[in-house]
């Protein structure tokens, strides 16, 4: 099966060295780039205003990824991971995404400490994908602006297989994950609140809606002659700092199966954010759910195929969500190997959201789009 590419900054590329000579420093770095160009053709009663999205667009994804690494006389590794966003604005003021430390060992397993997603986010599988325009993400908002109907939260269950608890992204926590014993890994995590990273606010619980977030992720990958069988499972919690507020959860299945050179896979995601930051400040994310499901074929040769979809559903949150939003997207795609960490990718979108409840709250769009994508 060809490698699929990165394309969120969610998985960390290269996350540790190949053991180098004892008490030497490897480092290691690399990265990625994906650019599109699409045609897209978006309509709907919830359109921005001022908003003019028919036509040719384009999106980049980019990140540059440092991870040095040394491995001691002991058998112990020490690494470092720090991801920059490539974009022009991206990654807030200081251009930085992820920034964590790995130690690792056989016997130990992994602990991972700094800003990184939880063990249950980065333990998830969902329906597979070959192409780097993802349905699974909000980067499909890129051409077509859904976020104008629906609260299109990263990590969370609406739009994305891979949830955190409350949607909490990348905050500082500490994680471990088990050796891998004959395909079966098991990691936990914790993190002290959802507050954020800035220096004097990521130990201030008051400046935060949660604390005390604690995940745990299971994953199970195995082959067995052609067949090869991935198996995920995720929960994870989040206690309410605001007083009369509710606590919040998340839960994943997810599951890979290939027979050859054919792929098939889905998951089941749930976010309970209902009240998370109490009846006076209602987050406006609400309850959500979703599930993707697909396939993708890769053939002989230079070109591997995908068809997918995802649908997702959100439930109200007082005043701040309306009742029964709905994601919905669908995609076939093709990528070709052209070398080394570069592939070609075509393929067409379409995808809707819209609240069931209400008029006017409907947006559209079809997006048919290529790309080049370099990974290094």
């Amino acid at each position: 099966m060809k490698k699929h590419l990165l394309s969120t900054s969610a998985i960390a590329l290269g996350l540790v060295a190949a053991p180098a000579s004892a008490q030497e420093w490897n480092l290691d770095w690399g990265g990625y780039m994906n650019q599109h160009v699409a045609f897209a053709d978006v309509s709907g009663t919830a359109l921005p205003a001022a908003g003019d999205f028919d036509g040719v667009g384009f999106h980049s994804n980019s990140e540059i990824h440092f991870t040095p690494s040394v491995t001691l006389d002991n058998g112990l590794t020490f690494g470092i991971n720090v991801q920059f966003e490539a974009e022009n604005g991206g990654g807030g003021a200081d251009g930085i995404d992820e920034t964590y430390m790995i130690i690792s060992g056989d016997t130990l397993g992994r602990i991972e400490i700094g800003s990184e997603n939880s063990a249950g986010y980065n333990s998830m599988v969902g329906a597979p994908t070959v192409t780097s325009m993802a349905i699974n993400s909000p980067s499909i908002s890129a051409f077509i602006p859904l976020s104008a109907t629906l609260p299109f939260n990263f990590s969370q269950a609406g739009v994305s297989a891979s949830t955190e608890v409350g949607g909490n992204n990348d905050v500082d926590r500490i994680s471990y994950y088990t050796p891998d014993f004959n395909g079966l890994t098991v990691g936990i995590s914790y993190a002290r609140n959802n507050g954020g990273n800035a220096v004097g606010s990521h130990n201030n619980n008051t400046a935060a809606t949660l604390e005390d977030i604690f995940d745990i992720g299971v994953n199970y990958s195995q082959t067995f002659g052609t067949t090869s069988v991935s198996l995920a499972a995720r929960y994870g919690s989040g206690e309410a700092v605001a007083a009369g507020a509710s606590d919040a959860e998340t839960w994943g299945i997810g599951a890979q199966v290939g027979f050859g050179d054919f792929t098939v896979g889905a998951h089941y995601a749930e976010n309970d954010n209902e009240n998370v930051g109490g009846a006076a400040s209602a987050t406006g994310t609400g309850n959500q759910e979703g599930w993707s499901f697909g396939g993708t074929y890769d053939a002989p040769g230079a070109w591997a195929f995908e068809a997918l979809t995802f649908q997702g559903q959100y439930d109200s949150n007082g005043a701040a969500l309306a009742a029964d939003m709905e994601y919905t997207a669908y995609k076939i795609g093709a990528s070709r190997d052209m070398g080394p960490g570069v592939d070609w990718d075509i393929y067409a979108i379409y995808a809707e959201a819209d609240n069931k409840a209400a008029a006017g709250t409907e947006v559209k769009g079809t997006v048919i789009g290529t790309a080049i994508n370099l990974s290094f």
